[in-house]
C-alpha cells in the first residue's frame, strides 16, 4: 500500500465530572473508525484523545467525594480510559490537562498572549446571579431578575483576564469563506457565521480567580487559566509544540490537524475561539472541524434515580463489542441525531449481524465442508447464460462496493459508509437463493458448478469482512481466520479472484453473532436499572441518615418542603390561565445564555417557541420528545435576546434541582390541562 503522508486526528478531551455514557463514547469510536479506516487507505495516522481535568466543577465534586482534585480525576480519567479500551479504540496518544508537560505549555502560551497585547487583565462588573455564577447587564434582566433562573442580583465585580478576539474576528471570517471545508456539515457553518461571528465577537474570559482548581497563571498566582486555553490548546502540547519556538519534530511533521472530531455543542470553541488562539500565535488553523450530532437514549432524561442510563461497559458485557460499535456507527445520521435503547440495539444486532452476516459466514463455511471437506476451489464454471449473468452481477457488485465506501468515508459519512459494506453481504445472501448449492450437490455433474458458487461466496465474504475491519476489527479478524486467508489491504478490493484456490476453511464455524432472545435483553436492562436505582437510593439513604443525625426533622426527613404562600386568587383568575400538553419537537441552547434552553413545542395545531432557564438540568437531546405542561397564553418575552412564547411548568426541591411536569398517561399535543 503506497504510503499518502500524514494524518492527524482529534477528538474532544472528555470532561473528568464522572463516567462517560454511550452517547458521550460515540465519538471515540466514530474517530476510531475514521482512522482505521485512513491507516488501511495508507496514511500515517495519529489519532490523539483525552481527559479535560480543570475547572470548578471538579473541585467541588472532589470536595463531596472527601479526595483531592487530583485524586479525583485520576480515577474518573482510569475509567474513560479504560472504556475506550474496552471499546477497541486504536488511539496513539491519551493526553491529560494535568499533564505536567501541558500544563507548562498553556502557562508559556498564556504569557506569550500577555505579552503581545492579546490578553490584557481586566474585571467583569455588572450585575450577578449567585446561583448560576454569571454576570449581567441591566438590559438582559427580565422584571429585574435573572435572565436564567429569575433570582436576585446584585452588583459585584471579579478580576480576570480577557483575550481580544475582536481583534482576529475579521480576519477568521475570510479564511471560513475561503475554506468551505473547514466547517462541516455546512448547517453548523452557517450557524457559527450567523450567530456568532457577523453579530460580532466579545473578549472572552480566560482566568478565573473564584476557584483553584486550574493551572496557575505564573506571573500571577492568583489567577488559574480557565477552560478555553487549557483544554483547547491540548491539541497542539499533545503533539509537541512549544511556545518559545522549539516545537518538536513530531509536531512539524502533524500539525495542521486534519480533522478535528467534536460535537455538535462545542463546535463554537473549536471553529471561533481555537482558530483565533491559533492566528495569535502565528500558527495554522486546523484543516476541518466536523460537528458531530448527538446520539439520544430515549425521550426521558438519563437518571440513576429512573434506572435509564446507558453506559458502554454495560452494553460491551451484553452484545459484545462490535455490536455496540456496529451499532452507534450504523445508527447515526450524518447531519441529524442518532437514538439508542438496548431493544433497538438487540433488532440490529439479530437483523444485520446474526442473520444477514453470521448466518451468512456459519452458512458458506459449513456448505464448503458438507460438500468438498473445507477446501474452497476455483472452477471458473458457469452452466449456462443464466449463471454467467449471476456471477457476473455478483462480481460487479463486490468489486464496485470499495469506491462507494472510500467516497462515503470522504466526508465522514459512516453509516452510510457501512450500508454500502453490508451490501456486500445481502447480495451474496442473495446469490445463494440465486444458485441453490443444495439442489448442485444433488447432481454430480455440477460439482464443478457448486464449487465456483462456493468459491464466489468466499472471495465475496472476504473482499466484505477486509472493508469491514474499520468498523467491526475483531469481527473482520474472525472472519479471516474461519476463512484461513489474511484480511486485504484496500488496493486489493476491487479486484475479484485473488482468494487462493485450493484453500481449506475451518472445520467447524464460529458463530459470529447469536440471535438474542427479547425478554433475556429485557430482563438484563430490567437488571442493569433497578441495580441503579438502588444505588441511587443507598446514596439518597445515607444523605438522610447524614442529616437525621444533625438534628433534622420528619417532615424534611420525608422529603416535605414549605413555601411561603402567595395571594389568593379568585376561580376566574384561575381561568384566565390557559394551560395545554405541549409536544417538544425540537430544543436547542440560546447561544448568549449559560442556563437557557429553546423549545419548539407543539400544541395542536400550533408550534410555540418557549425559553426555560432548565439548561443545568436536562440537555436539548433529553428534551426532545417529551410530553410537557406549558401556560400558552402567557404574554410573550425576550430572554437572551429570544423571544420566549410561553412557560414550561417545572417542580423545584430545595436545593434546586427542577422536574418537568408531564401527564401521568400519554395524552396528545394541544389536550387542555383543567
Amino acid at each position: 500500500m503506497q504510503n499518502k503522508g500524514k494524518y492527524y486526528l482529534t477528538t474532544a478531551i472528555a470532561y473528568t465530572s464522572g463516567k462517560p455514557h454511550i452517547g458521550n463514547n460515540y465519538e471515540i469510536v466514530l474517530a476510531d473508525s475514521i482512522c482505521r479506516f485512513k491507516r488501511k487507505e495508507g496514511y500515517e495516522v495519529f489519532f490523539q484523545t483525552g481527559t479535560d481535568e480543570h475547572g470548578q466543577k471538579i473541585e467541588l465534586k472532589a470536595q463531596e467525594a472527601g479526595v483531592t482534585p487530583k485524586e479525583f480525576v485520576d480515577g474518573v480519567a482510569g475509567t474513560i480510559r479504560g472504556l475506550c479500551d474496552l471499546l477497541n479504540i486504536s488511539y496513539d496518544k491519551f493526553i491529560r490537562t494535568t499533564d505536567p508537560d501541558h500544563e507548562r505549555q498553556v502557562q508559556k502560551i498564556f504569557k506569550r498572549l500577555y505579552d503581545q497585547g492579546d490578553i490584557y487583565k481586566g474585571a467583569y462588573e455588572g450585575l450577578y446571579c449567585t446561583p448560576c455564577e454569571s454576570f449581567w447587564t441591566e438590559s438582559q434582566l427580565v422584571d429585574g431578575k435573572c435572565p436564567d433562573c429569575g433570582r436576585e442580583v446584585k452588583p459585584a465585580k471579579e478580576e480576570a483576564y480577557f483575550f481580544r478576539m475582536s481583534k482576529y474576528a475579521d480576519r477568521l471570517i475570510k479564511h471560513i469563506n475561503e475554506h468551505p471545508e473547514f466547517i462541516q456539515p455546512v448547517s453548523r457553518k452557517n450557524e457559527m457565521m450567523n450567530n456568532f461571528l457577523l453579530p460580532g465577537l466579545q473578549d472572552l474570559c480566560v482566568s478565573r480567580t473564584s476557584f483553584k482548581w486550574g493551572i496557575p497563571v505564573d506571573f500571577d498566582d492568583k489567577h488559574v487559566v480557565y477552560v478555553w486555553l487549557d483544554a483547547l490548546t491540548n491539541y497542539i502540547t499533545g503533539i509537541g509544540y512549544d511556545a518559545d519556538g522549539n516545537s518538536t519534530e513530531q509536531y512539524r511533521k502533524l500539525w495542521p490537524a486534519d480533522l478535528h472530531l467534536i460535537g455538535k455543542d462545542i463546535i463554537r470553541f473549536h471553529t471561533i475561539y481555537w482558530p483565533i488562539f491559533l492566528m495569535a500565535l502565528n500558527e495554522p488553523l486546523p484543516k476541518q472541524v466536523f460537528g458531530h450530532p448527538w446520539l439520544l437514549t430515549g425521550a426521558n432524561k438519563m437518571s440513576k434515580s429512573r434506572g435509564n442510563v446507558i453506559y458502554a461497559d454495560d452494553l460491551v458485557n451484553f452484545f459484545g463489542v462490535d455490536a455496540v460499535r456496529y451499532y452507534v456507527l450504523h445508527e447515526m445520521p450524518y447531519e441529524n441525531d442518532g437514538n439508542v435503547t438496548w431493544e433497538l440495539i438487540a433488532e440490529r444486532t439479530n437483523s444485520d449481524l446474526a442473520n444477514t452476516l453470521g448466518n451468512l459466514v456459519n452458512r458458506t463455511i459449513s456448505m464448503s465442508n458438507k460438500y468438498f471437506g473445507g477446501v474452497v476451489a476455483d472452477k471458473g464454471t458457469q452452466l449456462d447464460a443464466r449463471d454467467a449473468d449471476i456471477d457476473a452481477d455478483l462480481k460487479a457488485t463486490i468489486t464496485g462496493t470499495y469506491a462507494r465506501v472510500a467516497d462515503k468515508m470522504t466526508t465522514h459519512r459512516v453509516a452510510d459508509a457501512l450500508t454500502e459494506i453490508f451490501g456486500i453481504f445481502k447480495r451474496c445472501n442473495k446469490y445463494i437463493d440465486e444458485t441453490e448449492p443444495w439442489v448442485l450437490a444433488k447432481d454430480e455433474t455440477k460439482a464443478d458448478r457448486l464449487s465456483t458458487v462456493l468459491y464466489n461466496l468466499v472471495e465475496g465474504i472476504l473482499i466484505g469482512a477486509s472493508m469491514l475491519e474499520p468498523f467491526m476489527p475483531e469481527t473482520a479478524e474472525k472472519i479471516a481466520a474461519q476463512l484461513n486467508a489474511p484480511l486485504r489491504d484496500f488496493d486489493k478490493l476491487e479486484t475479484f479472484g485473488l482468494y487462493e484456490s485450493g484453500t481449506k476453511v475451518t472445520e467447524t464455524p464460529e458463530i459470529l453473532f447469536a440471535r438474542l432472545d427479547m425478554k433475556e435483553v429485557q430482563a438484563k436492562e430490567e437488571e442493569i436499572a433497578a441495580a441503579q436505582i438502588a444505588a441511587a437510593q443507598a446514596a439518597s439513604g445515607a444523605g438522610s441518615d447524614s442529616g437525621a443525625a444533625g438534628g433534622q426533622d420528619d417532615a424534611n426527613d420525608s422529603g416535605v418542603i414549605d413555601i411561603e404562600p402567595k395571594e389568593e386568587i379568585s376561580y376566574d383568575d384561575f381561568a384566565r390561565l390557559q394551560f395545554q400538553v405541549g409536544e417538544i419537537i425540537a430544543c436547542e441552547a440560546v447561544p448568549k445564555s449559560k442556563k437557557l434552553l429553546c423549545s419548539k413545542v407543539k400544541i395542536g395545531s400550533q408550534v410555540k417557541q418557549i425559553v426555560s432557564g432548565i439548561k443545568a438540568h436536562y440537555t436539548p437531546e433529553e428534551m426532545v420528545g417529551k410530553k410537557v405542561m406549558v401556560l400558552v397564553n402567557l404574554k410573550p418575552a425576550t430572554l437572551a435576546g429570544v423571544v420566549s412564547e410561553g412557560m414550561l411548568l417545572c417542580a423545584e426541591d430545595a436545593e434546586g434541582n427542577l422536574a418537568l411536569m408531564t401527564p401521568e398517561k400519554s395524552m396528545p399535543a394541544g389536550a387542555e390541562i383543567c
